[in-house]
């Protein structure tokens, strides 16, 4: 996509340069997310749009294009945020660079601060064993913080049925941390509506997928999934941990 579609697209969106304060925020939570609740996801992002124009990204971890594809067709030109941990498998820096090829987005990139060489000079190497939490807090949660800053909401892939700790993650919900309106468009969606929208849609999907990965993350801390067995049993295996900090 050339720049200059890039611009046409953003133009075609609601524009508000000016950022809502934290109350006006939480009263159209308040007031939508009820609302919005049982609202296909084409039209939760279709709102969002509209209420936060320019001021509204969706991100994404690279493990499909599910909700880059449903955002750019409602929004082309939509910004899509990306968290380049350092850690990211091959496949997923891939299936990135083929989202930002193929889609009418406007692809962000976001590194940490400190380069993965950078903090084993300063926590040690690999603070992901020795410390998980900090590691991921340094290369996820912090960059996030910080690349969201000029907006006002941005949509997530979350879903409820992915973990326990998701069952109750509403649509359209406040982030007391980020002090940022959290929009889940498919957080009622199940794996096979998922499934069935890919395949009809032809939407791209990390290759790891089918190698045994279903739910993705860094390299260090992602293993295979057998079968029959949770998706997100790979992530952080052998620890007690089972978020990065994203959605806590």
């Amino acid at each position: 996509m050339t720049a200059a579609t890039t611009i046409t697209a953003r133009n075609n969106r609601a524009t508000h340069t000016e950022g809502r304060s934290p109350e006006e925020l939480r009263e159209l939570v308040s007031h939508w997310g009820a609302e919005l609740e049982l609202a296909p996801a084409e039209d939760i992002i279709e709102w969002a749009v509209a209420t936060f124009g320019e001021r509204f990204c969706i991100t994404s971890s690279m493990g499909d294009a599910v909700l880059a594809d449903l955002a750019s067709k409602v929004a082309p030109g939509v910004d899509v945020v990306f968290l380049d941990t350092g850690y990211h498998f091959v496949e997923t820096i891939g299936t990135r660079d083929a989202v930002e090829a193929t889609m009418p987005v406007n692809l962000l990139t976001i590194t940490p601060v400190q380069s993965v060489a950078e903090q084993d000079a300063q926590y040690g190497k690999d603070l992901y064993k020795t410390d998980p939490d900090l590691c991921c807090a340094l290369r996820k949660v912090q960059p996030l913080q910080q690349s969201l800053a000029s907006y006002d909401a941005w949509a997530t892939g979350l879903r409820r049925a992915e973990t326990h700790n998701r069952v109750i993650a509403p649509v359209i919900g406040w982030d007391a941390k980020k002090q940022k309106v959290k929009v889940s468009p498919i957080a009622r969606w199940s794996d096979e509506q998922v499934e069935r929208y890919i395949a009809e849609n032809g939407v791209l999907v990390n290759p790891l997928v089918y190698d045994g990965y279903p739910s993705i993350g860094c390299w260090p801390c992602t293993r295979r999934v057998a079968p029959g067995d949770d998706p997100r049993s790979g992530r952080w295996a052998g620890t007690h941990k089972t978020e990065c900090g994203i959605h806590s």
